[in-house]
């Protein structure tokens, strides 16, 4: 059984996760510029997954798997209207892509594709700061 975090860990825990997606979104511009189309789509789900752990970290919320990330975070935040569903939306997206580009045999990803997508996940961020700043 996981050891419950008290609330001061939970959000110094959810402080680390927001600042370590913000550094990993911050990656994405340079593998662009570089032509690495598949890392890119790759940094840009995890700077996500790092949010929405965060997220659901300072909530108490604890998925084992990325799969229960996207659940939890639809189930306690898409589902109760605290995040619109497009965002949700963005992020199930960016889950569906990078499983593609990282597993998938002959995956492509484009330039077009990270312009489409780097958007989206910074929406997704910022959504998730602001629900972080509320109590």
């Amino acid at each position: 059984m996981k050891e419950e975090l008290s609330r001061e860990n939970r959000e110094a825990l959810a402080a680390y996760r927001y600042q370590r997606a913000k550094d990993t979104l911050a990656e994405v511009p340079f593998l662009k510029q570089q032509g690495y189309y598949n890392t890119a789509v790759n940094r840009l789900y995890y700077a996500c997954y790092y949010a929405a752990v965060a997220l659901l970290v300072k909530h108490g919320i604890t998925p084992g798997t990325h799969a229960g990330v996207k659940q939890m975070l639809g189930m306690h935040f898409v589902a109760t209207g605290h995040m619109p569903r497009e965002i949700g939306r963005s992020f199930s997206l960016l889950f569906e892509r990078r499983h593609s580009s990282d597993y998938d045999d002959f995956a492509y990803t484009d330039e077009n594709e990270i312009s489409e997508l780097l958007p989206k996940a910074e929406a997704f961020i910022k959504t998730v700061g602001e629900l972080l700043k509320e109590e």
